[in-house]
């Protein structure tokens, strides 16, 4: 499906593939003014979009009778924030593996800026400009941070067996890597960290360098699956900045999340699983009242708002109260633990 006469061209960076932010956040331009609709039609599960970058369809994966993944129709619009939520067991990761090579669909298809992705490895999808974190992060952390982010980077000549032993065929390049990664560690504030081991750095700055790490091959779509999980909360604003950024410089991101304020605050789209299906797209504010969407969280305590903070101390005093609830009696997510800290307190 092509773009817009008037639409940034694909792969475009405004103002460079790392070009540097204000300390207020992301530059107003083009890719984050576009009020333009996302979808061609009705809004609705597998509903088509004005200008997508990945499209799957008909996406399987079972393990032994568990459909953890039954993906109809889903469409990732290009230049854009998606959310991918839902409960635990959705299949979220599980899609996220089968979208970027790590794990081998039953059934599906799925294109990539036109291209089809079925069968491809990892590494080469990630060459083509999808990358993805993970939800436990994947640092080496016997090599340092500067080390670290020189593994991202593609067309390393020194890689070659037999150019190894020849320094003047893989130093100028190494060189231009080590250039980018130092100015990607600025930019994610981990340049004092350069020469210490990765294993040193706390949760929120592997998240960090795992990000930064991913942008070494200059991606079109970045996937971040729980970005936040773990995170110090003192970093968790400096990490909504970095991806509001990625939108800004003209990325694609879709990221899996499961607070639904962050996912208010910076998604310009959702997409609900559930099951393995999805079961509800639309803007933020839409989906987050919506009764699918609610059901598959919460089932009986359906009459909340999840974007709301009133909708969710409604619930906590529904659960605290319920005496089939076991919400709150230990740490249980995020509703348990504020139950946990509100008892603390009295």
């Amino acid at each position: 499906m092509s773009s817009q006469a008037n639409e940034p061209q694909r792969g475009e960076r405004s103002g460079g593939a790392h070009a540097a932010e204000p300390a207020d956040g992301p530059a107003a331009n083009e890719y984050m003014t576009d009020s333009r609709p996302i979808t061609e039609g009705a809004v609705e599960p597998g509903c088509r979009k004005r200008d997508p970058i990945l499209v799957a369809r008909n996406v399987t994966r079972t393990y032994g009778g568990i459909n953890a993944v039954d993906v109809a129709h889903v469409e990732i619009p290009r230049h854009k924030i998606t959310a991918l939520i839902g409960p635990n067991g959705a299949g979220k990761t599980t899609l996220f593996n089968l979208l970027t090579g790590f794990d081998t669909p039953q059934s599906g298809d799925w294109q990539f800026e036109g291209r089809d992705l079925a069968g491809v490895s990892a590494y080469k999808v990630a060459r083509l400009g999808m990358v993805r974190t993970f939800q436990l992060t994947k640092v080496m952390g016997k090599l340092t941070v500067i080390e670290n982010m020189r593994l991202g980077a593609s067309s390393q000549p020194g890689e070659s067996l037999w150019r190894a032993f020849f320094p003047p065929l893989w130093r100028g390049r190494e060189r231009e890597i080590t250039r980018q990664a130092d100015a990607l560690l600025a930019k994610f504030k981990l340049d004092a960290k350069r020469s210490d081991y990765a294993a040193s750095l706390s949760g929120g700055q592997r998240k960090l360098l795992e990000m930064a790490r991913a942008l070494m091959v200059n991606p079109k779509l970045v996937m971040l699956d729980e970005p936040m999980a773990g995170v110090n909360p003192a970093l968790t604003q400096s990490l909504l900045d970095h991806i509001k950024n990625l939108k800004a410089e003209g990325m694609t991101v879709l990221f899996v999340e499961h607070d639904m304020h962050m996912v208010r605050h910076i998604a310009d789209w959702v997409i609900v699983m559930a099951e393995g299906k999805v079961v509800a797209e639309g803007p933020p504010d839409v989906v987050m009242k919506d009764q699918a969407v609610i059901d598959a969280y919460l089932g009986a305590h359906h009459d909340v708002d999840l974007g709301d903070s009133e909708g969710f101390e409604k619930l906590e005093a529904e659960l605290e109260h319920d005496p089939e609830s076991s919400v709150g009696t230990e740490p249980d997510g995020v509703v348990g633990r504020r139950i946990d800290e509100r008892k603390g307190q009295a």
